[in-house]
Order: structure tokens, then sequence, then C-alpha cells
């Protein structure tokens, strides 16, 4: 199979058609419709063999999971999704495994209402790399800047499953059986915050995804504002899963420094709390507060309850 017939039958229709793209794949390039008073967000992630999972992987999930970090990244920053471009790159067509895995990108996209509109596939050691697009009212992005002295910190749902879920799948911890679905679920499957996080728009001072760890990522909104922050790590919310299969300080090394969570990591000024309260039951999703922002620019504080929690570890980097 070419790389024309390999892009006609298996990605020329992905996703949700939507009305705003007036061309999408199989030109020289897609011809969007952007909407007046709207700015234009767009990020991209790459996965590499060997790096991001492993040969061996589910294809379908690798379809999931491409679109699901990238759509995060978007949801970090209030937008609403829309557009994805594709670059494959790949040591050898084979069609069950592109079948399978444009199966899981295709319902992905669908489900967060995106559509494919282009992308490059070439031949070399296997790597996928996603461009995301998504439109939100100008001016009205969340980015990791806004935090201000007093404001509270928030993260999204439970924290340290996916890290958890890649030590089971290297064979490097134990989970019981009860508990196996649903930490393979959270490392294969993540989920990107897209609702939860257009409703933050004009309630959160600051806000990101969490893909490298908390200890990590809350470093680049304590850089980009200014700010210092105290975390109460005894806070941090952890999920049955984890509190019965790790001991306090590995379930806290998995929840700090684990990454591949995707939950948003948001600031809140203290006038807006009781908004965030009402804002948050209609969606579902468990969120908790976890410390506050200080006033020293840079500074990290980690405390378990009242006591000092001394932490070593750091989160993933690519060049560490």
């Amino acid at each position: 199979m070419g790389e024309f017939e390999l892009i006609a039958q298996y990605f020329s229709k992905c996703g949700t058609a939507r009305s705003d793209t007036a061309v999408g794949v199989g030109d020289d390039g897609a011809v969007l419709q952007v909407r007046d008073n709207y700015d234009l967000v767009v990020t991209t992630d790459t996965m590499v063999v060997g790096t991001h999972f492993f040969p061996d992987d589910d294809p379908r999930a690798l379809g999931h999971k491409l679109v699901a970090v990238n759509v995060s990244d978007l949801a970090a920053m209030g937008a609403e999704p829309t557009w994805l471009s594709l670059a494959l790159t790949l040591p050898v067509v084979d069609e069950a495994w592109v079948s399978a895995f444009a199966a899981g990108l295709h319902e992905t996209a669908e489900y967060y209402n995106c559509q494919l509109i282009g992308g490059d596939t070439t031949r070399g050691p296997m790597s996928l790399t996603m461009i995301a697009k998504g439109i939100v009212p100008r001016g009205k992005a969340l980015t990791r800047s806004g935090a201000k002295v007093g404001d509270y910190i928030y993260v999204t749902g439970t924290l340290g499953d996916a890290a958890l879920g890649l030590q089971l799948c290297q064979g490097r911890h134990d989970v019981s059986k009860k508990h196996q679905t649903h930490i393979l679920q959270r490392f294969h499957y993540p989920s990107a915050r897209v609702a939860l996080g257009q409703a933050l728009r004009n309630i959160a001072s600051s806000a990101m995804d969490l893909s490298d760890g908390l200890y990590s990522d809350i470093q680049h909104i304590l850089a980009r504002s200014g700010v210092g922050a105290s975390v109460d790590v005894a806070r941090i919310p952890l999920s049955q899963a984890i509190k019965d299969s790790c001991d306090t300080a590995t379930a806290m090394q998995l929840a700090l420094s684990g990454g591949e969570d995707y939950e948003l990591l948001f600031t809140v000024p203290e006038a807006k709390r009781g908004s965030l309260d009402v804002l948050l039951s209609p969606y579902g999703v468990a969120v908790s507060c976890i410390g506050r922002i200080t006033g020293v620019a840079g500074k990290l504080e980690l405390k378990y309850g009242e006591q000092a929690f001394p932490y070593q570890h750091t989160g993933f980097t690519h060049f560490g």
C-alpha cells in the first residue's frame, strides 16, 4: 500500500465532519473557517516508540492516546477542540496495525468533536506527531502566567494512576486484580478535561495539564507567574488502587513525579472559590485543593500536614 492509498483508506474521513472545515484531507493544505471574536489555540505532541510507548502496545490505544494528550493541552487553555493534523512515521505499512490505530484515532477525535484535516506520512522509525487546534473566545484563554499570591491551587481527578499503570506493564509493581483494569485504563486511555477547562475560563487565574508530574509541572506556573507555592501532599487525591497497591512513599512519588495523568492543575482567587463550587456540580469531576500560591518567586514548599516534606525526585524530562 502506498502513501496516498493509506491516507485515502484510513485517514480521509477521521473524526467529526465539521461545518467550519472548508477543505480537509487531500489537498496541499486545509482551509478552515475561524470564527470572529475567537482566538485560535495550537498545540503539538509527539509520541516516539521506545520513549512514549512500547513496540507491542495496542495500536487502537495509541490512536486514542495521541488525540487525548493533545486535546488535554487545549482543555488546559479553556479551548474548544476543533481540528487535528497527523504526522505519521512508520517503518512499514502493517495494514492491521494502521487499521486499529486509525480506529482509535477516529473514535477519540469524534468524541471530542474534532476533525482530522491533514498531515504527513513518511517511512522511518515509528513516531506519531499530532497538531491540535482549538478556539477560545477572544482574550479568554487560560495560561500559566496568571497566578497571584493567595490563590488556591487545585487539581482534578486522582494522580499517579497512569504511572502505576506503566510500572504494572513493565513488571515493576504488582497491582491486585480488582484494580488492574482501572490502572491500565488510566495509562492507555487518558481523558481530557475539556468541558471543565472551558468552564474555568472566568474563574481560574492560571491553568495547565499534568503530563510530566505535579512536582515538575507546577513549577512552570511558578516561573511564568513569578510566584511561589505551598503544597500539602497529604491533600493530593489518590485512587483506592494507589492506596491499596503502594506504601505512602511510593504513592507520593507516583503522584508527584509519575506523569501522564492529564488532569488539570489550576489556581483560583479566593473571591471566586464559591463560584468554583457552583460550577463543578454539573461535571461530575472531583476537584481537590492542595495548597496556595505564595510570594517567594520560584519557591515550591512541600509539606505533609504541618510537617516539611523532603522530596528528591523530579518529573520526566527528555534531556534531563
